[in-house]
């Protein structure tokens, strides 16, 4: 019996938003590419995108042989472990294409693997060729007759695009530099030392949400799935930032990868003290940390000088790795206002400066040039009766 190996891959520029995917399809014996294909599907989520690539891929398989096994490779583990029955497909627009492509070879003759990213090139080059071809250039597959309808819609899309570029650095005709990393920052619901105050860092009692908090991050969850942008969602390691994460993750259909790097500063001595008891028991030590970003809490905690050079790193690693793509990163109070730092380019003292609600959204899109631009701080509108 032949064996076949299917890569496939599907993106969209906004989710939803431009979007096309693309598949090759392998011999298993010789590692001969046998088929390649992409198309530009208009204005869909970057999950439809990647089922349509699997179908596509399933269907040319079939179409070189009904009677062989086929192996799928793809970077989605949404689309493998729902597709090897791990994971419930729960979204109203992937639960038919998850049918279709269930129907393309007989059960047991398909199999599916996760891969990383980088070992999926091939149908990642093919989806952008796909996207970048736009919705009146040919494709190897036309685009089906719901992308003709939704021809509008991506126009309106890929007009936002350019837009958002025209932010992106300084002058009124940069470069076509591709659609940025966009990191929407969700500060954590809640806990129980919010309302107090207190200082409540990675070297703490890493509290839960309250119920307040499991409140608040329903909110966000509802908002965010409403506005339908995020393809990724990272959390910091702390149990606060994952209970919120994960409520969003339930609206979303999407999984939760944890980054450490996005962790809450350690506050030393100060953790779970209040501002006013700190500058009783500690006056000298605040003060020079109100005055130095070098100078750590009481005790050997973090500098804000430290924290910023943590999340610089973060941030550059997360930009290569969600390049085009819009990721939700689920975080603290230090890490946002620092990552929003940066991307001003404002000094230190700035983070004394902003306001950092609990459960607020915040956003920054990163261009290929290294530029940066702030979309959005402390929006908490979702959370209002």
């Amino acid at each position: 019996m032949r064996e076949f190996i299917v890569e496939a891959d599907g993106g969209s520029r906004g989710n939803p938003g431009p979007a096309g995917y693309g598949c090759v399809v392998l011999d298993a014996a010789t590692g001969e590419t046998l088929v390649e294909t992409y198309e530009y599907l208009g204005v869909v989520t970057n999950n439809v995108a990647e089922y349509r690539g699997l179908l596509a891929g399933l269907r040319a398989a079939h179409d070189l042989d009904p009677s062989a096994t086929v192996h799928v490779r793809m970077d989605s583990k949404l689309v493998v472990e729902q597709m090897s029955g791990r994971w419930k497909i729960k979204h109203p627009d992937m639960k038919p294409l998850a049918l279709e492509a269930g129907r393309v070879f007989p059960p047991g003759r398909v199999t599916y693997e996760w891969i990383p990213r980088e070992q999926n090139k091939r149908a990642d080059r093919l989806a952008n060729k796909a996207m970048d071809s736009g919705a009146s250039a040919s494709s190897v597959r036309q685009p089906s007759p719901a992308a003709d309808a939704e021809a509008v819609g991506a126009a309106k899309a890929e007009a936002d695009v350019r837009a958002a570029k025209a932010v992106a650095s300084p002058g009124w005709a940069p470069a076509d530099m591709g659609a940025p990393a966009t990191f929407v920052l969700l500060r954590h619901g809640e806990t129980p030392l919010t309302p107090q105050k207190r200082f409540s860092g990675s070297g703490g009692t890493d509290p839960s949400l309250s119920a307040v908090g499991r409140e608040q991050a329903e909110r966000a969850a509802v908002a965010l799935a409403a506005r339908g942008t995020i393809q990724h969602i990272l959390a910091s390691p702390l149990t606060r930032t994952r209970q919120t994460a994960a409520a969003v993750a339930e609206r979303l259909d999407l999984e939760v990868t944890v980054e450490d790097g996005l962790i809450e500063t350690d506050f030393g001595a100060w953790e779970g003290l209040t501002f006013g008891e700190v500058r009783e028991r500690y006056p000298d030590d605040l003060n020079t940390w109100l005055s130095d970003p070098e100078a750590e809490p009481t005790g050997g905690g973090e500098s804000f000088a430290a924290t910023a050079t943590r999340i610089a790193a973060t941030r550059d690693k997360l930009v290569a790795a969600y390049a085009g793509r819009t990721v939700l990163l689920v975080t603290h109070v230090t890490p946002i206002k620092t990552f929003v730092r940066l991307a001003l380019g404002a000094p230190p003292e700035s983070l004394f400066r902003m306001e950092l609600s609990a459960a607020s959204l915040s956003a920054v899109a990163y261009y290929a040039d290294g530029n940066a631009s702030v979309r959005l701080l402390n929006d908490t509108s979702h959370l209002r009766p």
